[in-house]
């Protein structure tokens, strides 16, 4: 296995809260000035590793955020992609509920 494989291995087992803590190590070490040129680059270089990492794991957690809504009539369920600013529970229970009704 080559270093490459190896290193991007590990970074598929960090997790989101591991990324972003690392990556806010790395911002404070960026914003105290403290490192040389070098020494930033690289410091630079892995917090970009760490942003790409947190929004891949964004982007896998809302493509798996999906709510059921309907049943179709073979009996497949029918989904629609989750929107964080369409409404509290109690209103997508109630949105649901009322396509399940019968109608007349």
């Amino acid at each position: 296995m080559t270093q490459a494989q190896a290193t991007q291995d590990n970074a598929e087992e960090i997790t989101f809260e591991q990324s972003l803590t690392s990556l806010e190590k790395v911002v404070r070490g960026l914003e105290d000035g403290q490192q040389g040129l070098g020494a930033s680059l690289q410091l630079y270089e892995q917090g970009i590793q760490h942003l790409q990492r947190c929004y891949q794991l964004l982007d896998a957690a809302e493509q798996k955020i999906e709510l059921l809504t309907n049943v179709d009539e073979d009996g497949q369920a029918t989904t629609e992609s989750f929107d964080s600013d369409a409404g509290n529970l109690e209103e997508k229970t109630a949105t649901r509920n009322r396509k399940r009704a019968p109608r007349s």
